[in-house]
């Protein structure tokens, strides 16, 4: 395992030392364990085992590999608590044993493979919401945890920035980026919907630009993008005049902030998890990206490609009053330290030696 990643689990660990107690002996489920979110959420839970708990949580990992990898940090961390299942969520699961902790993290949250791929992103988060939620129900799990998007909220009105869970979104139902968008949003009215008819405790997050070690660097993704292409020599490309705004959350801190909604929120709670500070735009983040090499990139404004959905939201920052309030999250990871500690891995893992030409 790669040292920063091996730094993070054990940052986690430590944040969540107290909260995690629950989880031993208990078995956990993970949707799109395989994916960036997931390899780091059931990577921690193995550092919890190894360092905190008294009795091994159970892990139950469930892909169908179509945007999550086989050869990501997943296989490092596999052991006799760790089970693997290769199954499209669309389809019921079948199991023997209890299922304790239900995490549906299973989704196509690029824009690029979102639009490649409508009718299976809008399947993951509605067909299987909704057989995870009767998973649930049926194994009487102690805690359901759906991960949802900020691209719910839309296109926010500026009044609403940063944006509070209560904002009800500007969304279009038929736009270029409704196949997520709106397949999220129905998949919080489900899982509402669980919460007040089978009392099944669900809570909901609601995750802003989370990046860090782990992404593919043919993700299409803003940050992955912008390392990849300086790694390579290219060109860093922002969209448009690049002042589209974003506040980017390092994955540590969104994982301690996924964790704690999981164990310690009361049943039918949304929580914003991100970062509200240091909101950016594309522009001033391609140059704090080439920043940190030694020989700059250039950077080239380019309009859209065909294969980017149109229609994306011009801000996007999280009011995070409610989640620090009630269960105590903070980010921590400022944005050069994460850019920094991202871009390490990528020139290490992600980028081969003989595609890198920046250092």
């Amino acid at each position: 395992m790669h040292y920063i990643i091996d730094e993070d689990l054990t940052e986690i660990a430590r944040a969540l030392k107290d909260e995690a107690a629950v989880l031993a002996g208990k078995t956990l489920l993970v949707s799109g364990g395989a994916g960036f979110l997931g390899c780091y959420i059931v990577g921690a839970i193995q550092r919890l085992n190894r360092e905190v708990l008294p009795q091994p949580c159970h892990i139950i990992v469930v892909d169908n590999y179509i945007t999550g990898s086989k050869n990501g940090f997943l296989k490092e961390i596999a052991d006799e608590n760790v089970a693997v299942r290769e199954q499209d969520i669309r389809i019921p699961l079948r199991l023997d044993g209890p299922v304790d902790y239900i995490m549906h993290a299973a989704g196509l949250a690029s824009p690029v493979y979102y639009r490649k791929y409508p009718l299976e992103t809008i399947g993951a988060a509605i067909e299987g919401a909704k057989n995870l939620l009767e998973l649930g129900r049926e194994k009487q799990a102690k805690s359901f945890l759906l991960f949802s998007s900020s691209e719910i909220y839309g296109d926010p009105d500026p009044n609403f920035i940063p944006t509070p869970e209560t904002y009800k979104g500007n969304v279009s139902c038929v736009g270029p980026r409704s196949c997520y968008d709106e397949s999220k949003r129905l998949a919080e009215t489900l899982a509402m919907s669980y919460h007040d008819v089978y009392g099944l405790p669900v809570k909901i997050v609601r995750p802003f630009n989370v990046y860090g070690p782990g992404m593919k660097a043919d993700d299409y993704r803003v940050v992955p993008t912008f390392l990849a292409r300086s790694l390579r020599g290219q060109p860093i490309p922002v969209h448009d005049k690049g002042n589209q705004t974003r506040t980017f959350c390092y994955i540590a801190d969104a994982i301690v902030g996924f964790l704690k909604v999981l164990l310690w929120a009361r049943g039918g709670e949304i929580y914003n998890v991100g970062r509200d500070k240091e909101e950016i735009d594309m522009m001033m983040l391609a140059n704090t990206v080439a920043e940190l090499f030694s020989r700059k990139p250039p950077i080239a404004l380019v309009n859209y490609p065909e294969t980017y959905p149109a229609d994306e939201p011009r801000r996007r920052c999280p009011d995070l009053t409610k989640i620090r309030r009630e269960l105590g999250y903070e980010s921590r990871v400022d944005l050069k330290t994460g850019l920094g500690r991202t871009l390490e891995w990528f020139r290490e893992v992600a980028i081969p030696p003989s595609d890198s030409v920046l250092v």
